[in-house]
């Protein structure tokens, strides 16, 4: 519930009686007959009540549900109601906010509108209000939100795979090259004391004269952690890509809780830094696409330009999506690789971030400059691959090299 600020001014019925005393007394002037006073006298003592009537009423403005989530090109109905504290009639009406198509279902008090996006992010629906106080002589008008949609990317529905480095030692569905429980033939070895029965391969063991087990490989799980570049972007391209850097989010944490893996993500930029632990579940997906748009409050939040220890857990892997065009964001990524996290930067910038026709020149020396980056970065640990608007994003995921293990 929300109240709305109004403004006040003189209602239809006001100025009818103003123009009536008006017309009164100028022709009480024009023909000299004064007794036409007296129809002017009445009208002119109702203006003068203004000043005792009861005191203007506040409107109370309600959207249901007050937030709503669904995905690009979904439809959503939404109820508004309005109340005034005097118990007036209050009428109300909808408005469209650029970017949503907004049909109404069923009109009346409580307007139940239907709206559609297609165009991820947070929108507000607003509700125009118009009321009477003083008796009928003022009118006021107001625009309050009233209600909060917010709409998800949909990611792609191809899986990510994340990248080749060692994972922790947890049962998930990842195949590794270490032996332990598992489905996949790694190899057979001797007998030792403390095997299990189970693992004995009897057909080996009789033509070998000798007991033979077969190895397996194991299956482990992995915590990956995106990293969500919310840094201020320069208009042209750059500002186009962070609609990618959205979708891209989204694939990688569908992929990884898809998969059973816990995850997580970082929101590095502006003021404060917003971050969500890793976990999983479903549940967990829409709470990290919250945490990205910024819908609720239910997510951690930090000063500073590096991410929190507290938000990546050991071991995590680190897929960032960024532009590269904010130092801060490198530092973080560098701060993050030195704590010994796999970390893999996702460049979502496509060409050079001048807007408009520039000289070739200057596209060889931007494209010089990014691969001088690439090098610098892949020094330190840091790996940064391209994502070209011909590819999808497990291509491109496609080309990370195998991290070395971590110390």
């Amino acid at each position: 519930m929300t109240d709305a600020e109004l403004r006040w001014r003189a209602s239809p019925l006001t100025r009818s009686i103003a123009t009536c005393a008006a017309v009164a007394i100028a022709a009480a002037l024009l023909t000299g007959r004064w007794e036409l006073i007296a129809f002017a006298a009445p009208l002119l003592a109702v203006l003068c009540s203004l000043g005792w009537q009861r005191p203007v009423p506040t409107v109370s403005v309600t959207g249901e549900p007050a937030l709503h989530r669904c995905f690009e090109g979904e439809q959503v109905t939404v109820t508004l109601s309005a109340h005034a504290d005097d118990g007036g009639a209050v009428r109300l009406a909808a408005v469209p906010p650029p970017g949503m198509d907004l049909d109404v279902v069923a009109a009346g008090s409580a307007p139940t509108v239907a709206v559609r996006a297609q165009r991820w992010g947070r929108y507000s629906i607003e509700a125009t209000v118009r009321v009477l106080g003083r008796g009928g002589l003022l009118e006021g008008t107001g625009t309050v939100a009233a209600a909060q949609v917010c709409v998800f990317p949909v990611a792609p529905p191809q899986s990510t795979a994340i990248p080749r480095t060692d994972l922790l030692d947890r049962l998930g569905t990842h195949l590794t090259r270490h032996t332990g429980p598992g489905v996949e033939y790694a190899d057979i070895r001797p007998y030792v004391p403390g095997d299990q029965l189970r693992t004995v391969n009897w057909p080996v063991s009789a033509r070998r004269g000798t007991l033979h087990v077969t190895e397996r490989l194991t299956d482990r799980a992995a915590d990956v952690v995106v990293l969500f570049d919310t840094y201020p972007q320069p208009p042209g391209p750059a500002t186009a890509a962070t609609e990618r850097t959205a979708r891209g989010a989204a694939q990688v944490v569908q992929s990884a809780l898809r998969y059973g893996d816990r995850a997580g993500l970082v929101a590095l930029g502006g003021r404060a830094t917003r971050w969500l632990g890793a976990d999983i579940g479903q549940r967990q997906f829409y709470r990290i696409l919250d945490t990205m748009l910024g819908a609720t409050g239910d997510h951690e939040s930090a000063t500073g330009t590096l991410a929190p220890r507290p938000a990546l857990p050991a071991g995590a892997i680190v897929v960032a999506f960024s532009t590269m065009l904010d130092t801060e964001f490198a530092l973080a990524l560098i701060d993050l690789r030195r704590r010994g996290h796999p970390v893999v930067a996702v460049d979502v910038l496509e060409g050079c971030p001048v807007d408009g026709d520039v000289d070739p020149l200057v596209d060889r020396m931007w494209a010089m400059q990014r691969s001088f980056m690439y090098r610098d970065m892949a020094t330190v640990g840091v790996d940064i691959v391209a994502w070209p608007g011909s590819a999808t994003l497990d291509q491109a995921m496609a080309l990370v090299p195998e991290h070395r293990a971590r110390r």
